[in-house]
C-alpha cells in the first residue's frame, strides 16, 4: 500500500456508470424492490473495498448514490461517491458498479437473460489529479537558508536541500541558492533583491522563538500582501504530524509579483511545509498574472 501520510485531505468524487443488458423476462422481474437490494449490497462494497482489494485506503464517504435509467432494453446504473479523502475514489466505484452487477445477476438472472460489460469512470475529482491551470511553465525560484552555524560551516544544509527537491517535482527552476547568517539586514537585502528577478523565493530557518530567529521580522515589512491562508495550512499540516509544529513562525506573502516564504529550519519541518501546500500553492501564479481565479 502507498503511503499517503504526506498528502492533503480534499473534497474527492468519483461517478462511474455501467450498462446492462436485459431480456423481457429480466425486465418483468426487475421491481424497486430489486434495485433496493442492488443498493445494499453496491454500498458494502464500497465501504468495504479497502478490505477487498490490496492498495485501497480507507475512506469516510460522505455520499453514495446509486441511481437508475432504463434505455431501450439497457439498464444504466450510475455510481457517485464523495468523500474528504487523500486519494481517488474510483477504484471503490468501480467495484461498487461490478457488485452491483453481479447483485443483479444473482436477483434477476435465473428468471432471464442479464449481460454487462466494463463499468467506466465519468469523472473524477481528487487532489492530486493533473491539472494544468495549477502548473503554469516557467516558474523560477531562489532558496535562501537563513542559519549561523551552517554559514559558519559547522553544520551542513538538508532543509534548503529538501525544498529544492519538492520544487524539482513541479518542474521549478531554482536558480538560486546560498546559505546566509541569521542577520536581519542580509536577510531584508537578499528578499529586496532576489524578488525582483525570481517568481518564488523562500527561506528556511529562523521562525522559531531563539533570539537569533528573525526571518519573520526582517520579512514582514518588506511584504505587500500577506496570504494567511497559506500560512494556517502550513501549521495545520505540521500540527497535525509534530505538536511543537504550533510555535513555528512561517510568514507567506508578496514582493510585487514574487510569493515569498519563510519555512522551519529542520529538514522535516521545511519539506513538510512544502508538502501542505504544494503543487496547489502553485495557482498563485495564475492569479497573479491576472488570469481568472478557479
Amino acid at each position: 500500500m502507498d503511503n499517503i501520510g504526506q498528502h492533503i485531505t480534499a473534497n474527492c468524487e468519483t461517478i462511474a456508470q455501467v450498462e446492462i443488458q436485459m431480456n423481457e423476462m429480466a425486465w418483468q422481474v426487475y421491481n424497486e424492490a430489486v434495485f433496493a437490494a442492488v443498493k445494499v449490497a453496491v454500498e458494502l462494497a464500497v465501504k468495504n473495498a479497502s478490505g477487498v482489494i490490496p492498495g485501497v485506503h480507507m475512506a469516510a464517504f460522505d455520499a453514495i448514490t446509486l441511481s437508475q435509467e432504463r434505455i431501450e432494453d439497457a439498464l444504466v446504473y450510475q455510481l457517485s461517491l464523495q468523500a474528504i479523502h487523500k486519494t481517488s475514489l474510483d477504484t471503490q466505484a468501480l467495484y461498487g458498479l461490478s457488485v452491483a452487477a453481479v447483485s443483479l445477476l444473482q436477483l434477476v438472472g435465473s428468471n432471464g437473460s442479464v449481460s454487462f460489460g466494463a463499468a467506466e469512470i465519468i469523472k473524477s475529482k481528487h487532489p492530486y489529479q493533473t491539472d494544468k491551470r495549477m502548473f503554469p511553465s516557467g516558474l523560477s525560484a531562489a532558496v535562501v537558508v537563513c542559519s549561523d552555524s551552517i554559514s559558519a560551516g559547522s553544520k551542513s544544509d538538508a532543509a534548503g536541500k529538501a525544498i529544492i527537491a519538492e520544487l524539482e517535482k513541479y518542474q521549478v527552476k531554482v536558480n538560486h541558492y546560498e546559505v546566509i547568517p541569521d542577520q536581519s539586514t542580509v536577510i531584508s537585502q537578499r528578499a529586496r533583491n532576489l524578488s525582483k528577478t525570481h517568481h518564488l523565493l523562500i527561506y528556511t530557518g529562523g521562525t522559531g522563538l531563539s533570539l537569533r530567529d528573525v526571518t519573520p521580522e526582517s520579512l514582514e515589512p518588506l511584504l505587500e500582501r500577506r496570504i494567511p491562508g497559506i500560512e494556517e495550512t502550513i501549521r495545520a499540516y505540521g500540527q497535525q504530524r509534530v505538536p511543537y509544529a504550533m510555535l513555528s513562525r512561517s510568514v507567506v506573502g508578496t514582493i510585487g509579483n514574487c510569493l515569498v516564504m519563510a519555512l522551519p529550519g529542520s529538514t522535516n519541518g521545511a519539506r513538510e511545509s512544502m508538502q501542505a501546500v504544494f503543487p496547489h500553492l502553485l495557482h498563485v501564479f495564475k492569479i497573479l498574472r491576472g488570469q481568472t481565479q478557479h
